[in-house]
């Protein structure tokens, strides 16, 4: 007879109510990087389907021997999902046992992408940004500008938020949740105003083949930090030069990746390398620092962990038979 599997679906509901902390993220990212560097952890560079009409779509692999887990994720980008009340992202994630392959759960992987990416930006900023920056410029006012704007403002002293995207609901929900924070906040139209004079840069525009460039870093003062989850594909490529020190998610990725980042001589090295202390995050307190990532798959998987964790911990979910 086959056993009966039975694993829990976590909802975003769900996910959201479990009230992980930013530095329970930043903890569970850093672990499974040394794990990494002691050959017990391993991720596959992301898959990515680019069909012509516009749709992404990409997938993620990440496993652990110690916590014994495997991620996947999958996940598909469409702009005209907003003709069908729908987010333009939806992905899914499934978590299975390391050792026997049985799944173990399901989560919405919406929330997951959301909180690791802001997740994966901390790790950096922790190392590359100024401890006291306090005003934050939001180019592009989504669910990770969102994201980003919890996760900073639990890391540094915050006083002010700027933000300018495409959206006007988007706009005015990051400004609320900004003065929900205590925090000052204005919408600015023009991009260089909102970045000039900032700290913090969180560059998070949606991905679209038409896009222009409009994002020049020599318009950052110098000191600031950027964090850049959107592939840098609203920014001049030749402005990135002005970066003193460029550090990307992963280089193995990055090296089988047609369409690079950023030029390689420009990369200062990877996420693991500052989280191992093998790269300085920052040199000078007048440098002009930048985080360019693509989505690192081990962000995926320490995320889906520990929610299963606090989940199981906390009787939530729902159990599923198959």
């Amino acid at each position: 007879m086959t056993a009966s599997k039975r694993f829990l679906y976590l909802s975003e509901e769900t996910l959201a109510g479990l009230d992980i902390a930013t530095g329970e993220a930043i903890e569970a990212i850093e672990e499974l990087i040394h794990g990494r560097s002691l050959a017990k952890v391993w991720s596959a560079p992301k898959a990515v389907v680019q069909p012509p009409d516009g749709r992404y779509m990409m997938a993620t692999l990440a496993a652990s021997d110690d916590p014994p887990f495997m991620s996947v994720k999958s996940l598909i980008m469409n702009a005209r999902n907003t003709e069908r009340g729908l987010p333009q992202i939806n992905s899914l994630v499934t978590l299975l046992d390391g050792e026997t392959g049985m799944p173990v759960a399901v989560m919405d992987g919406n929330w997951i992408t959301a909180v690791r990416t802001a997740a994966l930006s901390a790790v950096a900023a922790k190392r590359m940004a100024r401890p006291e920056s306090s005003r934050a410029a939001f180019i592009g006012c989504g669910v990770q500008a969102q994201s980003h704007l919890q996760a900073f403002a639990s890391m540094f002293p915050l006083t002010e938020i700027r933000a300018c995207g495409r959206g006007p609901t988007n706009i005015e929900a990051l400004c609320q949740s900004a003065e929900d924070l205590g925090l000052s906040a204005a919408a600015f139209v023009s991009a260089k105003e909102a970045v000039s004079g900032a700290d913090l840069i969180i560059s998070s525009v949606t991905y679209s083949a038409e896009l222009e460039p409009f994002l020049d870093a020599r318009w950052l003062k110098p000191g600031s930090f950027s964090t850049v989850p959107d592939l840098a594909v609203p920014w001049v490529k030749d402005s990135l030069s002005e970066f003193d020190r460029i550090v990307i998610d992963d280089v193995e990725q990055e090296a089988s990746m047609a369409n690079k980042l950023v030029r390689s001589d420009l990369v200062a090295g990877d996420l693991s390398g500052l989280v191992l202390a093998e790269i300085d995050g920052r040199h000078e307190d007048g440098e002009r620092t930048a985080f360019i990532f693509r989505a690192h798959p081990l962000g995926d998987l320490a995320l889906a962990v520990l929610a299963y964790q606090k989940a199981r911990e906390r009787s939530r979910g729902t159990t599923i038979t198959a």
